[in-house]
């Protein structure tokens, strides 16, 4: 992998050292592992200390698991994929990632890299005179966190509302301004041990659900 995709990222205002392609991969996937995965503590985000992704990681969804797998395949980072099944009377899947420990400083680095620039863009101010790149850039970024929420966090659906349950402040801060960005107002409510992200239902959802599908993904061949 590219030294320069390794770099510890600049601030919002400066050009970021990730190509916007693995930036968007990355980012999705850090996103999907803060659906799943304890959120770190607040004085570790003030001492801006790296959070490292964990090796192994477990989804009881096949397809948010086979997204991050397809994820990293594009990141060049090989993972195992494993399936369990469990239960008595209600039978349940679990789909467990690994990655490979000779992989695992690479993939900490990119993913702790884009995580920090694809929330700096999102939450930080927008950039006056920013290119057509950038801006597009930043919209792919927040239908990336989106996609990511709707396969892993905790789908909240009623008749008026499509909502996201998630653990980690800093991805339901970044979900509310990727809203804005999809030009389609979120309500944030904190709740018991969680974050409750809803958008209306009707255009604002569709705008939301038609920003986040995805073509059929390509062959993987690297994966184990």
């Amino acid at each position: 992998m590219n030294q320069t995709l390794l770099d510890h990222p600049r601030s919002a205002s400066t050009p970021h050292p990730l190509d916007w392609l693995t930036l968007t991969a990355a980012f999705e996937a850090a996103c999907l592992l803060r659906c799943v995965t304890a959120p770190t503590t607040t004085a570790r985000r003030q001492r801006g200390a790296p959070v490292h992704p964990p090796e192994r990681v477990e989804f009881n969804r096949e397809d948010a698991a086979q997204r991050l797998r397809h994820l990293l395949y594009q990141l060049e980072v090989p993972v195992t994929h494993e399936r369990a099944v469990g239960g008595l009377r209600r039978r349940y899947e679990l789909h467990r990632l690994t990655i490979a420990p000779t992989h695992q400083p690479e993939y900490a680095a990119v993913l702790d890299a884009s995580w920090r620039r694809g929330r700096g863009e999102l939450i930080g101010a927008p950039v006056r005179g920013a290119s057509g790149a950038r801006r597009m850039g930043r919209t792919r970024l927040a239908a990336a966190a989106w996609r990511a929420a709707l396969l892993a966090g905790g789908r909240h659906i009623r008749r008026h509302i499509l909502g996201i349950r998630v653990t980690d402040r800093d991805l339901a801060a970044i979900l509310v301004r990727s809203a804005a960005l999809l030009d389609a107002p979120a309500i944030l409510r904190p709740g018991t041990g969680c974050y409750l992200v809803s958008v209306p239902q009707g255009p604002a959802c569709e705008r939301i659900m038609q920003a986040t599908e995805l073509g059929p993904p390509p062959p993987e061949t690297m994966v184990i």
